[in-house]
């Protein structure tokens, strides 16, 4: 009886402790996202050359007329953009405290941000085509804004599936080490796509 009684605080030790060493040491999910994370910073790398090629190589006005970029409009889709990173990493930490609940919390709320940048973005396609002209074949400047900002909604979009995985993947059964683990890399992605676009904000809308 006392063996029994003396050894099973000690199994609920070790397995909290496991439990924590899985969550922080190197994972090679995490491993892996990062140097692919690298590879993809070297692709808008390029599509950043690519669009102060076309400017410098620019004779008339840029953007050229008609085209007119909204700038306070701009300003407010990103600012929600920058501020889903701090409420993805709040579902970051309730991951890693085994708080299922507010891990769905955050990531969901994240997720209903990146979505209105998006549809956000859209809508600035819209209005740019409709009242404006502006097209990917319209001109030069048309070209690199569309593949620029094109190429990162598709990432935007990319990360919103991520979240969906993420938010599904912790309904199904007991949340495990494995599950936060999707979170923490989810959340590197998503960082990632916003750091690029403050990059594309300032480089699009702020230096003319």
């Amino acid at each position: 009886m006392m063996t029994l009684v003396t050894t099973a605080p000690v199994a609920s030790s070790t397995f909290d402790t496991s439990r924590v060493h899985s969550l922080t040491r190197p994972n090679m999910v995490s491993v892996g996202t990062i140097i692919w994370l690298a590879s993809e910073l070297m692709f808008f790398a390029g599509l950043f050359a690519m669009y102060f090629t076309a400017r410098a190589r620019a004779t008339d006005g840029w953007p050229p007329e008609p085209t007119e970029l909204n700038l306070p409009y701009a300003t407010v889709f990103t600012v929600i953009l920058v501020l889903s990173s701090v409420t993805c990493q709040f579902g970051v930490f309730a991951a890693e405290n085994g708080n299922v609940y507010g891990l769905r919390r955050w990531f969901t709320i994240t997720f209903v941000m990146g979505l209105v940048f998006v549809l956000a973005q859209a809508n600035e396609y819209r209005v740019l085509v409709m009242e404006h002209g502006t097209t990917i074949s319209s001109s030069t400047y048309g070209s690199v804004f569309y593949l620029t900002t094109g190429f990162h909604a598709l990432h935007v979009i990319g990360g919103l599936i991520a979240f969906v995985y993420v938010l599904i993947r912790s309904t199904m059964g007991r949340f495990t080490p494995a599950q936060a683990t999707s979170a923490i890399v989810v959340s590197y992605y998503w960082h990632f796509v916003d750091v690029v676009w403050v990059g594309l904000f300032a480089t699009i809308y702020l230096i003319r």
